[in-house]
């Protein structure tokens, strides 16, 4: 395995040693942080932490604050973690720009397949031709296949089934995705997020169902 570094994030010794432990045995590299500040340092000095395992709880800056910072500057996979089971917390964490949410206590089977399974959802971005259910994007040729058809898209239209394709499985919030197919100085108005879907859906020959709408989130691409 390429060295993969983790920063995991947590107030207690305890639960970052028994992370650092677990992972390490994986054959990652992990760094860690007891705050939130701390959290920021190490993420900016590091510049390759390819996953973030994050507290919510935590002294000086939260996980939230912590989150909301990172997400200025980077798209790294974010996992958040909580005591609290609570939904409107889920909500919180995807809203903000999170990836996945596991609440406390947790299995760390669990943990370290979500852990496997966003970085490897992550390392498609790095191909040029990616393919789900059917549909083939061609980054470098800009040409969009269903089932060996060319599709006709708009630029954001491909973008944005790009961007859906490169993060199957995660709940993407509609600023998320602005951010990402819009980029960070668009102004406009989240809305026209849903006409893009809308026109996209459309034209994807029998896979539309591929893009669910996530209520109170925004979507998420999934083959069914």
């Amino acid at each position: 395995m390429n060295e993969i570094k983790i920063l995991v994030v947590d107030d207690e010794e305890r639960m970052r040693r028994l992370l650092r432990d677990t992972l390490s045995r994986k054959g990652y590299v992990i760094r860690e942080a007891g705050d939130g500040e701390e959290a920021l340092k190490v993420f900016t000095e590091e510049k390759d932490i390819a996953l973030v395992i994050l507290d919510v709880m935590m002294p000086k800056l939260d996980g939230w604050g912590v989150l909301n910072e990172i997400r200025k500057n980077s798209e790294v996979p974010v996992i958040m973690l909580t005591a609290r089971g609570e939904e409107q917390d889920e909500l919180q964490g995807f809203k903000l720009g999170a990836d996945d949410y596991v609440p406390k206590p947790f299995s760390l089977r669990v943990l370290t397949a979500r852990v496997e399974a966003l970085l490897k959802r992550y390392s498609v971005v790095s191909s040029d031709v990616i393919e789900a259910g059917g549909i083939v994007v061609d980054k470098t040729a800009h040409t969009v296949k269903i089932d060996g058809e060319d599709v006709e898209l708009s630029f954001k239209e491909f973008e944005l089934l790009t961007y859906f394709i490169e993060n199957q499985g995660i709940a993407l919030s509609r600023e998320k995705i602005l951010n990402n197919v819009w980029n960070y100085d668009y102004y406009g108005d989240a809305r026209t997020i849903d006409t893009h879907v809308k026109k996209l859906r459309s034209k994807m020959k029998g896979r539309q169902d591929y893009i669910h709408t996530v209520w109170g989130i925004g979507y998420k691409f999934e083959v069914n």
